[in-house]
């Protein structure tokens, strides 16, 4: 089921793919046994591969419904430095690959919410300052700034968001049930740890 996000996964930097390998490598085995043995709603774990993907407890809906207006500010936020003139290569790549990403993330949430009989939520339900999500007057900011100084805005709104998106990912990895999505939370964990170290690199340039 996420083959898709896999192969867009396989475009990232040598640098990130290492980082990624590694940390995803240690989380399935501190949290994929558990999810796949923990109860779930709507069906056993004892069922198809099928089954389980369609059953998902609260903390699965949970998840998907705030991951989705998350990444979905990202991309805003993605595209919003690419269509900036003057701006650093190494960012642009940066900025490439975070869209490239979490898109399909936002299908597969997406559909995996239909699955589970679930509606999709949306920003009302973030609560701004504790989940990385900006504020109009942070993405307002963001529109304003340009060459080096729009770089550097970029880089340190998404340092916060990825930040969010790791903690509400974490969260998911200790209550989530299902396999699937325990995967994805843990691959965000993952790619998103290492952007942020990839960031915070660059910014010591700005």
């Amino acid at each position: 089921m996420l083959s898709t996000i896999r192969t867009t996964r396989t475009l990232r930097t040598s640098l990130i793919t290492a980082a990624v390998l590694t940390t995803a490598l240690t989380l399935s085995a501190c949290g994929g046994t558990p999810a796949a043995d923990a109860p779930a709603a709507g069906g056993s774990t004892g069922g198809s591969s099928t089954t389980e993907s369609a059953s998902a407890n609260a903390a699965d809906v949970d998840f998907a419904q705030m991951m989705i207006p998350h990444h979905e500010q990202a991309v805003e936020m993605s595209d919003n430095l690419l269509a900036k003139p003057g701006t650093d290569p190494r960012v642009v790549a940066l900025a490439t690959e975070i869209k490239a990403a979490q898109e399909p993330e936002i299908t597969q949430l997406t559909d995996w919410l239909g699955e589970w009989g679930a509606d999709t939520g949306g920003m009302s339900d973030m609560d701004h300052g504790t989940d990385g999500m900006m504020s109009e007057a942070d993405m307002m900011t963001l529109d304003e700034a340009s060459g080096a100084d729009g770089d550097q805005v970029f880089l340190e709104l998404m340092i916060v968001h990825h930040k969010g998106a790791i903690a509400m990912a974490q969260t998911h990895q200790d209550e989530g049930s299902n396999a699937d999505a325990q995967e994805l939370s843990a691959a965000i964990i993952a790619s998103q740890s290492a952007e942020i170290a990839v960031m915070t690199d660059l910014l010591t340039e700005f």
